[in-house]
């Protein structure tokens, strides 16, 4: 189902924009696009390794032929000028740590149920994993599968931290670096009632972990980072506190 017609024309303007800019700053490595839906509602999960990594993923999946709209940290809309362009495609703001966290996964339920393809970042964050694997995951993604039953596709990327480091603030343009994206088959959950959407999220983390171990020919760690577990800040960077638990992040 086609997004309204105005988000649709934000949308397009930005991927006129966007697509020629991120093909001079870098270079792609793309496969499994073929794992995305062609339509029907859908979920895609990612990891989270750099500010710049959500317009890789905007054009993997634009490229596979659908629309995406992002759950993205609320403080973006309240920038000028990005705020207005991120709510007129359509894109649905996430008020991070906080009671109101509801009202975005009731929008991306409603989202997959009109047919649209909805993108998850099931981390918040930026990973703190030191060595940029997948943390432990929020529960997001999994309840919006519960509701509504659609595919989940998992998806890996590498390369977006060589071009945009975590909490950096400077594009090293200049390297062109390869990004890669790797798309898996849509995953199969237990559909025991209630759900254990904890389990369910670490199967998550897990199959986006194992695709991110083939791009980068490197074996995963056996356990995911948990922030929980540390005393580190759930949002922003996690520099500006010294103190660490289990592996450091970045």
């Amino acid at each position: 189902m086609g997004a309204a017609s105005g988000s649709g024309a934000t949308y397009s303007v930005a991927r006129a924009i966007l697509r020629p800019a991120l093909r001079i700053a870098s270079r792609r490595e793309w496969s499994g696009q073929e794992h995305i839906p062609a339509d029907g509602g859908c979920v895609v999960v990612s990891n989270h390794v750099s500010h710049s990594d959500p317009l890789t993923i905007a054009d993997f999946v634009d490229a596979a032929g659908r629309h995406q709209r992002f759950l993205g940290k609320a403080e973006l809309f309240d920038v000028p000028v990005l705020g207005s362009l991120l709510r007129a495609a359509g894109q649905i703001p996430v008020q991070r740590e906080s009671e109101h966290v509801g009202s975005a996964l009731a929008a991306a339920v409603d989202a997959v149920r009109r047919g649209e393809c909805v993108v998850i970042y099931p981390e918040g964050t930026l990973t703190r994993d030191r060595d940029l694997w997948p943390m432990l995951g929020k529960t997001g993604a999994a309840r919006v599968w519960w509701q509504t039953r659609c595919p989940v596709v998992p998806v890996a990327q590498w390369g977006p931290e060589a071009l945009l480091a975590p909490y950096g603030r400077v594009p090293r343009v200049w390297r062109r670096p390869l990004i890669q994206v790797l798309a898996g088959p849509p995953l199969e959950f237990s559909t025991a009632d209630p759900p254990d959407f904890r389990a369910l999220t670490t199967s998550i983390m897990n199959a986006v972990s194992s695709l991110l171990a083939d791009l980068r020919h490197d074996v995963a760690p056996t356990s995911l980072f948990d922030p929980r577990a540390s005393d580190l800040p759930r949002t922003g960077n996690p520099r500006k506190n010294q103190s660490r638990v289990g592996r450091d992040p970045p």
